[in-house]
């Protein structure tokens, strides 16, 4: 599996809050949440993660670039205007996939969770992607992600129009007719990734959303605590 890691934002909230560290190395009982999450995708099938930062991160790019991973990494410099706009650029970055696990470097969930999702991925062949979603809420704008029965992802919405449980958590897997959508969407002159993932549903592609117990958005300090406290409550 080849897993991308989008961290490149500014992490302006968490600076304007004190925070001076580059996001991607803010601690979470004592590890940067870059290195947890290579981590777990090291130890969860990844055969190679590419990691897009922007150019104005000296201190993530020298770490990044002098630690010892077990897997290989390619880092990707390059400012860009969205999350889907880095997805984009890593998705250049790399040789023609069939699939590809995508997440950002704030995204905070549990490693038995995550292992479980990889593997409902890997065993169903038939899926063009499969979304995590939860039902925590901390997100500023929560994308609301409406399924059916069988959690097929019928739409996303960014309120609750539609009575949902879900929202997104801000993990995708995806396999090569999603991927492909990814410059189609950019084309098109969709600059989110809440965009790209309606034109997915859009162009009726099978989405299915696979439920995490919980996922921390770290956005701001404040979260910063909830994300560890939710790490040692389940270690």
């Amino acid at each position: 599996m080849v897993y991308a890691i989008i961290a490149a934002g500014e992490g302006s909230r968490l600076a304007g809050e004190g925070i001076r560290s580059p996001k991607p190395m803010v601690p979470l009982n004592g590890e940067p949440m870059i290195d947890r999450l290579i981590g777990i995708f090291s130890r969860n099938q990844a055969t190679h993660i590419y990691v897009i930062i922007n150019e104005f991160s000296p201190l993530l790019k020298q770490h990044l670039e002098t630690q010892v991973y077990p897997v290989p990494l390619t880092l990707v410099c390059k400012n860009t205007s969205s999350s889907l706009h880095s997805f984009y650029e890593l998705l250049k970055a790399m040789p023609e996939v069939g699939e590809c696990c995508l997440t950002t470097t704030d995204t905070v969930f549990t490693e038995p969770e995550f292992k479980a999702y990889v593997h409902e991925f890997e065993k169903r062949k038939d899926l063009d992607g499969l979304m995590a979603v939860t039902t925590f809420k901390d997100d500023e704008s929560p994308l609301y992600v409406v399924v059916d029965h069988e959690h097929q992802v019928l739409a996303f919405t960014d309120n609750q129009s539609i009575e949902t449980p879900f929202v997104s958590g801000g993990v995708y897997c995806l396999r090569s007719r999603a991927l492909k959508t990814v410059e189609k969407a950019i084309r098109q002159g969709n600059s989110r990734m809440r965009n790209f993932q309606r034109q997915l549903i859009k162009e009726r592609l099978l989405i299915k959303a696979y439920p995490f117990s919980k996922i921390v958005d770290v956005d701001h300090a404040q979260d910063i605590q909830t994300a560890e406290l939710f790490l040692r409550e389940i270690s």
